[in-house]
């Protein structure tokens, strides 16, 4: 009996580019670990995230992908399972969310703080205020325009505390609601020669192409406190507990910590540490 016709070398050779084109496009070959991080506009749009997470990834070898989000929007994927870890600034909402068992444990790592920015020529002269509060009030007062992010993010919830702390339900024309991130906010309170409040980061990051200042600062009550919470792992099968938690205690090591208080824009510091941190 004659044995079976050996294959056409050609065929051969065809089969093995179709094998390696095939194991090249699999979405599985990608060695590294990905983990998913929701923070804040301010962290990604000051470009601190870009600065931290390749040293990160170089250390640890894990990959993270981050959404840039408000901090309501952040909290909303953790309870959903949708990230791994969050990083925002609401420290009420934040206690909230371990308490109601969707987050393991609220780890301060960070703070800045909030500012109020408008028009060099500050026509509520706001640089007469007493403090954050009478800075609102004088606002108000003058009918000068006011914009809100409006998005439910950490800097709206701080806005919104000190209204309320003011004595101020903000209502009427001078009162714009902008639904947007702190960029586009920023942008939007130019254009209207208006006032807002926002974290110094993101303003010290667009300054140079604003025609805003900063006038009001330095109040305690603007002090501005980021966290990290890792994401309840019984929330969903696929959780990278593992690799949260690790981003959390390499953030708070002193080689995370140098990362950030080395992090500045024109020379000034995005970030200061806690300093009862180990």
């Amino acid at each position: 009996m004659r044995g079976a016709t050996p294959p056409h070398p050609l065929l051969g050779a065809i089969f093995g580019i179709f094998t390696l084109l095939m194991i090249s496009c699999s979405p599985n070959t990608d060695p590294r670990l990905t983990m998913r991080l929701a923070t804040t506009t301010s962290t990604a749009s000051s470009g601190f995230l870009d600065h931290l997470l390749p040293e990160f990834e170089r250390d640890t070898g894990i990959h993270v992908d981050f959404i840039p989000v408000g901090t309501g929007r952040a909290l909303k994927y953790g309870r959903e399972g949708e990230v791994d870890v969050v990083l925002v600034h609401a420290p009420l909402a934040e206690e909230e969310f371990v308490t109601q068992g969707f987050g393991i444990e609220r780890v301060p790592v960070m703070w800045n703080d909030f500012v109020i920015v408008g028009p060099s020529s500050d026509r509520a002269r706001l640089e007469q205020a007493t403090g954050a509060q009478d800075a609102l009030r004088r606002i108000a007062a003058s009918g000068c325009a006011f914009v809100s992010r409006g998005d439910d993010s950490g800097t709206h919830r701080k806005e919104r505390l000190l209204w309320n702390e003011s004595g101020i339900e903000p209502r009427g024309a001078w009162y714009l609601d902008a639904g947007q991130g702190m960029g586009p906010c920023l942008l939007m309170t130019d254009e209207k020669e208006a006032y807002t409040l926002t974290d110094r980061g993101t303003f010290l990051a667009m300054r140079a192409g604003l025609d805003l200042t900063i006038v009001f600062e330095g109040d305690p009550l603007l002090k501005n406190p980021y966290a990290m919470i890792a994401v309840n792992p019984t929330s969903r099968a696929d959780t990278q507990h593992t690799a949260a938690e690790e981003l959390i205690q390499w953030l708070t090591s002193p080689r995370g910590r140098a990362l950030i208080a080395g992090f500045r824009i024109d020379g000034e510091p995005l970030f200061r540490l806690f300093e009862n941190q180990v």
